[in-house]
């Protein structure tokens, strides 16, 4: 099957003929890489139903004491997975083809089991390096897999740790974390780990939006098998956390996905349904500059840039937002404080602070309420509205495995 089904592009690819499971977005970039979308690399990934499914599951396991040479290994038609309990014994997983499903997996990779290539995310948006990210990248070349049912009605997305190679394998050696689960099979963590949250509440379009405040959850991690599980105490560490049977990994509208390097957004077709649409957004910039705002200070009219581009717009005419006051004003030289960098003297409010350009955010998939933008985050700049801003704000951190 070529790889390209099952790829979108950026929001306006139309693909009224295929149905749309959902898409992937990953945080820190504003609609688009900054050296560009090309190919698999890109920093929104659509699933759509593909013209033949490719899914895989469980069909049996057995212990072998050389994985590397076992038939199912070397078969590069059989779905494998191969977990190291030591030199000389194996637990062999194979799947079989599964109709009923979808498979797309995420991955540093650009091999062409990876239907959607991820790298590092820099903060502010800024391209970097790919040798020096290559070499320092603590995301795994499979990093993770998601099955999306093609018969049922809600089409439910999975996510799984790891994914499989060019020959069809998953490889956890003698180290990684694994353990045995019922019916004497195994089950395991890849190094870096998957993590998930779930949205506590709806994350877009609630039915009452009034009685409802989104709410961020709380971050678990996936097993290869599918499993969930608590943080373990550092993201490498060799013991799982605790089992978390009442909750799954399946995807529902906003859930974030972890690969330790990069995280993702899934919004489901039926939430992004009810997001703002890009043209939604610009018309929000649209109102905004139609009523002229004018800077307090060099009474000039100051306009929102109305694309993801800081040089949309003349210098004169950017707004600024002082971080620690929020007093948006034109760009000027003075009040410059020396003893801090980058700061200056707010002139309204006479308080220091760094200042930032007034941007939007323009990606739809993140917003969870259609309100004019009239918040921003700090330290950025990047506009939304109100509920978007608190929502994002209140999602808890998490660490990053030591290389």
């Amino acid at each position: 099957m070529p790889q390209s089904e099952g790829l979108g592009g950026p929001e306006g690819d139309s693909r009224p003929e295929l149905l749309k499971y959902g898409e992937l977005v990953i945080l820190g970039y504003n609609g688009t890489l900054p050296q560009g979308d090309k190919g698999r690399r890109r920093s929104k990934f659509v699933l759509y139903r593909r013209s033949r499914p490719n899914g895989v599951a469980k069909s049996k396991h057995y212990v072998v004491k050389t994985p590397q040479t076992s038939e199912a290994v070397l078969n590069s038609n059989q779905h494998s997975i191969s977990y190291t309990l030591n030199r000389n014994q194996a637990v062999i997983v194979e799947y079989q083809e599964d109709n009923s499903s979808d498979m797309f997996q995420i991955g540093r990779s650009s091999e062409s089991p990876i239907d959607f290539v991820v790298m590092d995310t820099v903060a502010g948006n800024k391209v970097q390096d790919p040798a020096k990210a290559a070499a320092q990248s603590t995301i795994s070349r499979f990093a993770c897999r998601i099955l999306c049912s093609r018969e049922d009605p809600e089409h439910v997305a999975r996510v799984f740790a790891a994914g499989f190679d060019s020959s069809r394998n998953i490889f956890l050696g003698e180290k990684a974390t694994k353990w045995e689960t019922e019916h004497q099979a195994v089950d395991g963590l890849t190094t870096n780990g998957v993590l998930i949250m779930h949205p506590q509440t709806s994350f877009c379009g609630a039915d009452h939006p009034e009685k409802v405040t989104q709410e961020p959850g709380v971050w678990r991690e996936v097993s290869v098998g599918g499993g969930v599980y608590g943080l373990r105490e550092s993201r490498s560490a060799p013991t799982k956390g605790r089992p978390i049977p009442s909750e799954t990994s399946e995807l529902i509208d906003g859930t974030l996905i972890d690969i330790c390097g990069a995280t993702l957004v899934w919004r489901s077709s039926a939430g992004l349904a009810r997001s703002p649409t890009t043209r939604e957004l610009e018309l929000l910039v649209d109102n905004l500059n139609a009523g002229r705002p004018q800077c307090p200070v060099g009474l000039n009219t100051l306009v929102v840039p109305r694309k993801n581009s800081q040089n949309t717009v003349t210098s004169e005419n950017q707004p600024y937002v002082y971080l620690n006051c929020g007093h948006v004003q034109g760009r000027h030289e003075w009040g410059k404080v020396n003893d801090r960098s980058n700061s200056k003297t707010c002139p309204i409010c006479i308080s220091n602070s760094s200042s930032v350009k007034l941007l939007m955010g323009v990606e739809p998939a993140f917003y969870v309420d259609s309100g004019p933008p009239e918040f921003c985050f700090v330290p950025c700049g990047h506009m939304a509205n109100a509920a978007t801003v608190k929502y994002w704000s209140g999602v808890p951190k998490i660490g990053r495995a030591h290389v």
